[in-house]
């Protein structure tokens, strides 16, 4: 299903390129409407950003090494994988977003960082 505009919540969406501004913004509203930002302090998504990030882990906790593309993975544990990857991403974009910080330049600037600080070498053969 193609709907840029969507704010139906429970059905899959499809969306092409979707800019971590429209992420916040979708957010922002889920939370407003709730009434939950009195809830998301820095501190409350940040330790809720760890869970996440522990439910993540523990996906892969007993697999060994995986191939990319996961391609010995079953459609029910790819999509768990997505649904636990998907609440890391969103709780690190309402973090980055209630402590006033542009995550998509913040990235930016540290990959620059990142290539000074570990520039490409030429192997020696």
């Amino acid at each position: 299903m193609e709907n840029n505009n969507s704010h139906e919540y429970g059905r899959k969406v499809m969306m092409k390129d979707v800019s971590l501004q429209e992420l916040r913004e979708r957010l922002a509203e889920f939370s407003r409407v709730r009434g939950w930002d009195q809830y998301h302090s820095p501190r409350n998504l940040l330790l809720a950003l760890v869970g996440e990030v522990g439910e993540l882990s523990e996906i892969f906790q007993w697999k060994g090494e995986v191939a990319r593309g996961l391609p010995n993975w079953t459609s029910d544990d790819k999509e768990h994988l997505e649904e636990e990857l998907s609440d890391v991403l969103l709780y690190l974009v309402q973090l980055a977003d209630v402590c006033g910080l542009d995550l998509g330049q913040a990235a930016l600037t540290k990959i620059v960082k990142n290539a000074k600080k570990y520039p490409v070498t030429k192997p020696t053969n």
